[in-house]
């Protein structure tokens, strides 16, 4: 018996040991994002061979990503989102959250974006805890997510605090499976599967949850801050969460959300010149493919030290070995 605990005692050490984290990634290419009226660039996908972006201020519109001469060029695609389906937060919350969208704009608060392989886009609204399908003709639907999402993941601790909802989202080439990101207070990860016209869980619609604060990057001052997931990408049977507080990029298993690698971004993000005055994070978008990461920047209303206003997007090389080596 003695054995037995012990036993059990050690891969509940290795379950939640930190994860290796490997080599600074290299920065490939840093593009200034245009005509995004709005700003607040909150995901990214790569549609074929098409970027796309939305932003948590537009309830209405996608913004396909030209590149041109060093910069982004934005061009909305307008859509028609339905009446959304009626939120299962409490009360409380979705008072917060229909004030705050009378306040700031983007009552739907969109703070992720995915894509499939037929190009469907999909759109996670946090203020609603929704999932709005864009098809690649510009019709919009909501999905038709299982009540017990939110109920599970509130016993989680996720989604219990304002402004700290669903954050990040990714779904599998085929459409079948759906992963949504909470962002912190506890950050978690849950899944869907597909079932005709409707989504369910399969054994329970929450993979994992975690509270507790880690340290910034020394160039931050190293200060202590909620954990938190600010973005969320699928690629190659594995799922990749956009730390903001940690400035990296962890790859999870899809079975059970467990990190296994980390890399950091935070030597080229946190340079002189792109360094904005407040001392947290801004990374807010993530997606991965086999050459490379995209990852946006929420700059809001700040200025960094060199003058720059505009979003950001920053394309970096994978990594050697690529995404799937080992620790």
């Amino acid at each position: 018996m003695r054995n037995h605990l012990l036993a059990l005692g050690l891969l509940a050490g290795v379950a939640n040991a930190e994860p290796v984290v490997l080599e600074e990634l290299k920065l490939e290419a840093e593009y200034p994002v245009t005509e995004m009226p709005g700003g607040n660039l909150s995901g990214l996908a790569l549609c074929g061979e098409t970027l796309w972006a939305v932003s948590d201020r537009d309830d209405d519109r996608l913004y396909q990503l030209h590149r041109e001469e060093g910069l982004l060029r934005a061009e909305a695609e307008t859509f028609v989102a339905p009446e959304p389906p009626e939120s299962a937060l409490p009360w409380g919350l979705r008072m917060r959250n229909w004030v705050a969208g009378l306040v700031r704009g983007g009552a739907l608060d969109f703070e992720g974006l995915a894509c499939d392989a037929q190009g469907n886009r999909y759109l996670v609204s946090e203020t609603r805890a929704a999932v709005l399908q864009v098809s690649s003709n510009g019709n919009a639907q909501w999905l038709n997510l299982p009540s017990g999402l939110v109920r599970q993941a509130r016993a989680s601790g996720m989604l219990l605090h304002f402004n700290q909802g669903f954050e990040g989202i990714a779904i599998d080439p085929a459409g079948d499976r759906l992963w949504l990101a909470a962002e912190q207070r506890r950050r978690g990860l849950t899944v869907l599967h597909r079932r005709g016209s409707g989504w369910r869980c399969t054994g329970g619609c929450v993979l994992t949850s975690e509270s507790g604060d880690e340290a910034s990057p020394e160039a931050l001052g190293g200060h202590m801050a909620p954990r938190d997931f600010s973005g969320l990408a699928y690629f190659g049977e594995k799922l990749f969460t956009l730390e903001r507080q940690a400035h990296r990029v962890c790859r999870r298993t899809l079975s059970d959300g467990v990190a296994e690698i980390c890399w950091s971004f935070a030597a080229e993000a946190l340079t002189e010149q792109r360094r904005y005055t407040p001392d947290y994070g801004m990374a807010e978008a993530l997606w991965i493919d086999k050459d490379g990461a995209w990852i946006g920047v929420d700059n809001g209303s700040q200025t960094r030290t060199d003058g720059e206003e505009r979003p950001i997007v920053w394309r970096f090389a994978a990594p050697k070995g690529g995404w799937s080596r080992r620790p």
